[in-house]
C-alpha cells in the first residue's frame, strides 16, 4: 500500500483537490482509500439514532452494517488519539491510501497553498497550480511508481 499526503491550513484547497484527483486515480485502475484527520471534535453519527444511543450508553465500538456500506465508530474514552501509523494499521489494503491532514507526520505529501504570484518559486521542489489537477494526479503516480514518466 503506497501513501501519499496532502497538509495545508484550513481552507486552503484540500478537500477539493483530492475529490478532483480520486477519480484520476480510479481511472488508472487503483483502488484508493483515504484517512482525514480532523482538529475538532465531530461525529459522524447523529442524536437519536440506534448507533448514537448505544455510544453514549458506554459502548467503545459501535459497527453499523447493511447492504451497501458498513463504519465502525470507536470512542477514545480518553485514550490517547492513534498515531497516523496506526490508522494505517487499520485500513483495508489498497494501492493507494492518500492522507489528509497528518502534515508533521514524515509521509510524501503535497503541501497546499494558497498564493498570488506572476512567475514561479525558487525552488528545486516540483510546483502546480492549485486546480492543475492531471499534473497533481500525474506527479503522485509517477511518485509511487505507478507510471514511469510523465506524460507530455
Amino acid at each position: 500500500m503506497k501513501v501519499f499526503g496532502f497538509a495545508g491550513w484550513s481552507n486552503s484547497g484540500k478537500t477539493t483537490l483530492i475529490e478532483q484527483l480520486i477519480p484520476r486515480f480510479v481511472t488508472n485502475g487503483l483502488d484508493v482509500s483515504l484517512i482525514k484527520h480532523a482538529h475538532h471534535d465531530f461525529d459522524i453519527d447523529r442524536p437519536g439514532k440506534d448507533s448514537y444511543r448505544h455510544r453514549a450508553a458506554g459502548c467503545k465500538e459501535v459497527m453499523v452494517a447493511s447492504a451497501h456500506r458498513w463504519v465502525t465508530m470507536h470512542e477514545l474514552r480518553g485514550a490517547p488519539e492513534p498515531t497516523l501509523e496506526e490508522q494505517i494499521a487499520r485500513m483495508a489494503p489498497c494501492d493507494l491510501l492518500l492522507v489528509e491532514g497528518f502534515k508533521f507526520d514524515p509521509i510524501p505529501k503535497l503541501e497546499i497553498f494558497a498564493l498570488a504570484t506572476d512567475r514561479p518559486f525558487d525552488s528545486p521542489l516540483p510546483q502546480f497550480g492549485l486546480r492543475d489537477y492531471d499534473a497533481i494526479a500525474e506527479f503522485v503516480l509517477v511518485h509511487h511508481g505507478f507510471r514511469r514518466t510523465m506524460l507530455a
